[in-house]
């Protein structure tokens, strides 16, 4: 195609605008693998970029958009050939690299993993970035020992994309889960994903000693800050903490107590540039262990048009779970 339906962000004296453009093929970046994306996804992140509210974009133009599945049209990769189906999470697309939020991509071929058999596109993107993220923080926690048979493990941020996917993995896996979250209406929601227990957020929002009761043999965090610390200081000795997430705040107020007292862990989970071998193993596991019912269950299908009020939407907490853009 010579141009192609996009979303495109420009940066203004005021800020910056976003549009729906035509695009030119030949403004595409550079890659040996183009690709007709036909679903995509708003994560945290997405919402971050197409609102400003955070310096996510880093050059412009962009075309928003971290994550898209889509099938190969043309490749000069010895990996890829015309009508294959593929996934892309990460690797700065949608930040400095021209994203998903389009018609037709353009990207690296090591950027790009197989899509699983027994998924569809629209079941990848319903996983997205954010489900993928808390696939890594589980095999993150396993890595470290931590088991079922070790206790509860607390997700917080639960009602969002990071811990729905983290509630409804953990569950089938036989983890006690406690959800943490300042929507207590989604609390019957969260209890048919498979959460155990539901906490108020605000029980982790204040300042608290850098060690307190011992709770959690695990946590999969996906907000950092003041709730960060808390998590920390309410693991048990030897147990792990498997951290993604910012929603909260960037700064981690905490001490190096429980991390020589008690011998917890900060497991850091960085979902943008995984080796190869784990974003397909992760894949692996995600079309294995997470109920695809459950999945669905998460999970909103928004048009293009749709895209930059749900990327508000998610910023001001509005959205439960996952959301699949239909490009």
């Amino acid at each position: 195609m010579s141009a192609f339906r996009a979303l495109r962000i420009d940066k203004t004296d005021d800020g910056q605008t976003v549009s729906v453009v035509d695009f030119p093929e030949s403004e595409l970046m550079e890659g040996d693998v183009v690709v007709r994306v036909t679903h995509s996804t708003v994560n945290y992140k997405d919402g971050l970029a197409i609102t400003g509210k955070s310096p996510v974009v880093r050059r412009f133009p962009m075309i928003p958009g971290i994550d898209f599945a889509g099938v190969v049209t043309a490749s000069e990769s010895p990996e890829y050939k015309a009508g294959d189906e593929v996934v892309l999470n990460g690797w700065g697309v949608g930040e400095t690299h021209l994203g998903g939020y389009a018609e037709c991509a353009r990207v690296k071929g090591d950027w790009l993993v197989p899509l699983v058999d027994g998924l569809s596109a629209a079941d990848a993107m319903a996983v997205g970035t954010a489900g993928y993220t808390s696939m890594l923080c589980v095999m993150a926690l396993e890595r470290h020992g931590v088991t079922p048979e070790r206790g509860p493990v607390l997700v917080t941020g639960a009602a969002g994309g990071v811990g729905s996917v983290a509630i409804a993995l953990l569950a089938k896996l036989g983890y006690h889960t406690v959800a943490s979250t300042g929507r207590p209406e989604e609390g019957d929601w969260l209890k048919a994903l498979g959460a155990s227990e539901i906490i108020h957020r605000d029980e982790l929002a204040a300042p608290g000693k850098p060690l307190q009761k011992e709770k959690y043999a695990g946590v999969v965090d996906s907000v950092g800050s003041v709730p960060l610390a808390n998590a920390i200081a309410q693991t048990k000795s030897g147990g792990a903490v498997a951290a993604c997430g910012l929603a909260a705040g960037m700064d981690l107020p905490t001490s190096v107590a429980p991390f020589i007292l008690r011998g917890v862990s900060l497991l850091g989970v960085n979902s943008v540039t995984v080796p190869k071998p784990i974003r397909i193993e992760a894949w692996g596991r995600l079309a294995r262990d997470l109920d695809r019912e459950k999945l669905a269950s998460i999970t909103k299908t928004i048009s293009f048009d749709e895209i930059v009020p749900t990327a508000n939407a998610i910023i001001d907490g509005k959205v439960r779970g996952r959301v699949v853009v239909e490009i």
